[in-house]
């Protein structure tokens, strides 16, 4: 398993962007398909996006997030605009080390991923 540390939660206004950073200790994460997941106070944990070879999006989040990978490889980023208070709640990100898994097929898979990150938190306020 990875140790996968998430940063870039805070406090933004309705309307602005965060960057949100997933990093693997000691490792790249350019060998592993890594998923972004949220979870708001009293709602069930909710895949927002993953990137193996291409990204997948989930409905809710498409034209506002963007994935993509540092050049050295080692960290995933998620950039988030037009942030809106319902986006609100911990982001997580998790890493699937199966060597077979090459492509994101959806979301949602949360039982494909064996390294979890502990959360950023992201509060969506004015």
């Amino acid at each position: 398993q990875l140790q996968l540390v998430e940063s870039g939660g805070g406090l933004v206004q309705p309307g602005g962007s965060l960057l949100l950073s997933c990093a693997a200790s000691g490792f790249t994460l350019d060998d592993y398909i890594v998923g972004w997941f949220r979870q708001a106070p009293g709602k069930a944990r909710e895949g927002v996006s993953c990137i193996g070879i291409g990204a997948k999006y989930a409905d809710f989040v498409k034209g506002r997030f963007t994935l993509s990978r540092s050049n050295d490889r080692k960290i995933v980023y998620l950039k988030m605009s037009g942030l809106e208070p319902e986006d609100a709640g911990f982001y997580y990100c998790a890493a699937d080390s199966n060597p077979h898994n090459h492509f994101c097929t959806a979301v949602d898979r949360e039982g494909q991923y064996d390294s979890w990150g502990q959360g950023t938190q992201v509060t969506v306020s004015s």
